[in-house]
């Protein structure tokens, strides 16, 4: 795997506020770990397979040619980095940071010959964003009025919005549209037809019974698929789900038709735009 290089001091400082870390040391001119500090870095891999790495950062004696200096540090990185990999989690962003001579902080050499995992431990994942002084954006929530047009509220929608598919049914314990349904059909093909880049999961939803024993939402979902195919919608823009009985407006058994009806709906997911 290729690792981000970078040698900005200012992403240390950052790194090391707030968070674990833990060192090892390299014998001279060497970038793999000898037998008393591998055993070290097992135990604590044996550790720590909950909490998450943030950066690994190599560095070196000043011994040697800056050039020979920065490779070996990266070396060390790397070796570290092949070590941990697929044993401990690694933050999405994580850091690989060679400093070379420039992390010579120590006037004993041996204890500049080092590399340095940076990692927040599993009680604290729950605040990682804080700890790391990473603000969340939080999206404005659009409402959507429920009487627009189709195309209107998909323009509306953003990624994860669900739209209710109005005037779609179905013959009853079947998965079959009933001829009313063409309109809304087509307004949904027109729909996909006109935003090229559109994807959707359509997700199939029944009433009145306790458990969807025949998969008659999955089948509802697939079929209007079907529709949209074969109209000439590609088929990886549109994806498919069944939820049953799981995800009720109202309490199952419904206390009118009015809310049957809102129950056994069908709805569009925005996947991407």
């Amino acid at each position: 795997m290729k690792l981000v290089f970078s040698i900005l001091f200012l992403s240390v400082g950052c790194l090391v506020f707030s968070q674990e870390q833990v060192t090892f040391y390299f014998d001279n001119n060497k970038h793999e770990l000898n037998k008393v500090e591998l055993p070290k870095l097992t135990k604590w891999i044996a550790s720590n397979k909950s909490s998450k790495i943030l950066s690994i950062t190599g560095a070196t004696d000043e011994v040697g040619t800056t050039g020979s200096n920065d490779t070996l540090s990266q070396k060390r990185v790397d070796y570290i980095y092949d070590q941990i990999k697929n044993k401990v989690q690694i933050r999405a962003d994580f850091k690989a940071i060679s400093l070379g001579e420039k992390g010579a902080t120590s006037t004993n050499k041996a204890e500049n010959r080092k590399a340095i995992i940076h990692f927040l431990q599993e009680k604290d994942l729950a605040k990682e964003n804080a700890i790391l002084g990473i603000k969340e954006e939080v999206e404005e929530l659009v409402e959507i009025p429920d009487s627009l047009p189709l195309i209107e509220k998909v323009k509306l929608a953003r990624v994860g919005t669900k739209i209710v598919l109005k005037n779609i049914n179905f013959y009853q314990n079947t998965f079959a549209t009933v001829p009313e349904s063409q309109g809304a059909l087509y307004d949904l093909f027109f729909v996909m037809q006109e935003n090229p880049n559109l994807k959707i999961e359509i997700q199939g939803h029944i009433c009145c019974i306790n458990k969807d024993h025949r998969n008659l939402s999955t089948d509802r979902a697939k079929q209007i698929k079907r529709f949209l195919v074969f109209k000439g919608i590609q088929q990886h823009r549109i994806q498919t789900k069944g939820f049953g009985v799981s995800q009720p407006l109202y309490p199952i058994p419904e206390a009118s038709e009015e809310q049957a009806a809102a129950n056994r709906r069908v709805e569009i997911e925005i996947l991407s735009k």
